[in-house]
This record gives C-alpha cells, structure tokens and sequence, in this order.
C-alpha cells in the first residue's frame, strides 16, 4: 500500500486526489494532510482518512481545528513551519504538491530532500524555482510526476522514448471563457463571468489564470523545466473541448497525443499509481466526446499573458519568479473587484519591466524577489484603481 501526504487537500486538486484515494483504499493510504485556512473541511478529512497530523498555514485556523480535534490522536501543526513538517511527515511513498501559488515551492523542496517522490500540482514550485527544484530531484534521486493533465499527457507520450528524439511538444488550451471575446469586451469582464470555465472545474486562481492564459504560460515554463526541451519547441494551440490534452511530436514526424474527457482524476490516478495504471470510475472516452473537435491559434494581441510568459522563460533566472509575483497579486485584486481583467497583464508589464534579473538565484533569493515583486505589484494595482 502506498502512504500518500497530500499538500492541499481542500482545494479542487487535493480534494479530487482524496476522490481517487477513496476508489482505491487497497492501493493507497493517506498520512497527513495540509492546507491554508480552510480548517473545517480539512478536520473532517483528517478524521476520514484516520491521518497522523493536519497542518494549516492560517494560524488562527489552526487553533480552530486543534479545538475540534482535541479528542484525538492527529498532531495539528500551524504556520509556514508547520506545512513543511507535514511535508516531511513519518513515512510516505508520495508527497501529492497541490497548493495554490508560492505557498507550495518550499514545502515541496522540503519534500524532495527528504527524498520523496512528489506528484506535482503546484505550478509555481516549476515555474518560481524550477532550476533549484529539478537539481534537488536530481540530487536525491526522486521522481517528480506531473499532475497537470497537459504534463501528464507528455509524459504518458514519452515513456521509453529516447529524450533526443522529441522535437516538439504542443499543449492544448481550452481558452477560457473569453475565448471569442473582443478586447472591447474583454476590458468590462467581471470576476463572475471569469470564474465560469466553460470545461474543467478548477480552483478560483486557476481558472482567473486560464482566462487570462497565464495558466498556460505556466504550463509552458513547467514543460521546459519538466522534459528539457527548448522554449522554441514548446507551441500552443486552443482547443476548446480539451479531449486532446497535449502532443508529442518525434524527430521522425511521428505524432503522439494523449486523450480523454476533461476530468483530473484521469491524470491524478496516473501520477498516483505511476507507472502502473488503474481502472477508472468515472466517465470514459466515447465517440460522442470525439465529435467536432477543433484547433486555432491562440490570440496573443488579446491575452498578452502567454506571451510574458515565453518572454520570462526567456530571461530566466529570477524573472519567471516575478511574473509569477506580480500576477498572484494581480488575480486577487481582480477577484476583489479592485483593478480590470485587461489591468492584469498590465501590472505584470510593469512589475517585470522594473526587475533586474538574478540568472542563478539562490532559493532565498528567490523568496527575497518573490516579496519585492508582490509588493511592487500591490502599489500598481493601487494606481490601476485611481485610473
């Protein structure tokens, strides 16, 4: 049985990976959970799953559940401290990294020094600290398996393939639910309208980020990280069905994708059970899904995201970390009704084209830039708003 800890667990991710946890009680067993606030939801899944210690990166939610669990055994831990203690927790087989934004990139270096194998959700650890994250995997031997349904699909392309003979990966994008909008329009959308993602069912954040398309600049920078290949070789294409979620394209001019209805438990039970398969409990490719499926070029004008996105992998170094800053910030105040959908990209715009870059930053440089920006970022959403 596989001793899983999951970083996370309330959110869309982690509770879909408790989902799958729960189809298959044979092949797994769940060790510690964490996440930010949400303390209620995150007790009665301790309690569930009869795991050793909680941790809640909310001081005060931590009081909370430490109260309501005081007629237990579970260890509740609180702070930044205390999620990456439960990342290190006892004994684990894998560490399941779906926290939302910053929160997830020391807890998941933490895990990998332990020398645990993580199944990874939390873009950022990739896009903020890819370079210091991919070395550590190295250095300690561990696998890191990608969660998100567009790396999953890689990597289920690429298994037993010679590395040297990809020449081109090509991610899908559904394209959000502004997809046909104009920029007239763009520029009136409101967080509601935002939040209504057209296929998957997503988190508030990311689904602001498939909007906008940064979703995908950061799956971009994560495919770089993940497989090793050029910027120039990784290509998007928006296909608002989202049954094919990525292709391979081989030095042969062989083509592989990998397909399957919208749903993420798919690609969680993969990374879970990885390299063994298990049998779905949900619904299943048919040839209806396969009806009308169609591809177009992403508006790059219009969703200038992406485009920041490639230009950060670009610069490297400690760029990506202040996009990634900068736009964290950006959503937020978005989502509070405080700066414009198109004020997005622009506090992204400006925030990045103030910092100078550090080309092999340290993890605590790293952190250092990671404060400087969301903060630069807070002072231009504030001048967006008296715009």
């Amino acid at each position: 049985m596989k001793k899983l800890i999951v970083l996370g667990s309330t959110g869309s991710i982690g509770s879909q990976t408790l989902d799958v946890v729960r189809q298959h009680p044979e092949r797994f067993s769940v060790v510690a959970l964490a996440a930010k606030k949400s303390w209620q939801r995150l007790v009665k899944q301790a309690r569930e799953f009869k795991v050793q210690a909680i941790a809640l990166l909310d001081d005060e939610a931590a009081f909370r559940a430490q109260e309501e669990l005081q007629d237990s055994k579970i260890v509740v831990l609180s702070g930044k401290k205390g999620i990456e203690s439960v990342a290190t927790w006892g004994e684990a087989d894998l560490v399941v990294s779906s926290m939302v934004g910053m929160a997830g990139l020391v807890p998941t270096m933490k895990a990998v020094e332990k020398g645990r194998d993580v199944a990874l959700a939390n873009k950022e650890s990739l896009v903020v600290g890819g370079t210091v994250l991919m070395e550590a995997v190295a250095e300690n031997d561990v696998q890191l398996i990608p969660i998100d349904s567009e790396h999953s699909a890689i990597l289920q392309c690429v298994v037993g393939e010679d590395p040297k003979s990809i020449n081109r990966l090509i991610l899908t994008a559904s394209g959000g639910p502004f997809r046909t909008w104009d920029k007239k329009k763009l520029s009136q959308a409101k967080a509601n309208e935002a939040l209504k993602h057209p296929t998957w069912e997503m988190g508030a954040k990311i689904t602001i980020d498939s909007a906008t398309l940064m979703n995908k600049g950061f799956e971009v920078l994560e495919a770089y990280q993940l497989f090793n290949i050029s910027l120039d070789n990784v290509e998007v294409w928006v296909h608002p069905q989202s049954i094919i979620h990525s292709f391979v394209e081989f030095v042969d001019g062989s083509t592989l994708a990998q397909l399957g209805p919208p749903d993420m438990r798919t690609p969680i039970s993969y990374a879970l059970s990885f390299p063994e398969r298990l049998p779905p409990r949900w619904e299943k490719l048919t040839l209806d899904l396969m009806q009308g499926l169609t591809f177009e070029e992403p508006r790059w004008k219009d969703f200038p995201c992406l485009e920041m996105a490639y230009a950060a992998g670009r610069t490297g170094g400690t760029m990506p970390c202040v996009m990634n800053a900068a736009n964290e910030v950006a959503v937020e105040l978005f989502l509070k009704e405080k700066i414009l959908f198109t004020d997005i990209p622009r506090v992204l715009d400006k925030v990045m084209s103030e910092h100078t870059t550090i080309i092999k930053p340290s993890l605590d440089e790293i952190l250092q830039v990671d404060d400087w920006a969301r903060g630069r970022a807070r002072e231009v959403g504030r001048a967006c708003t008296k715009s």
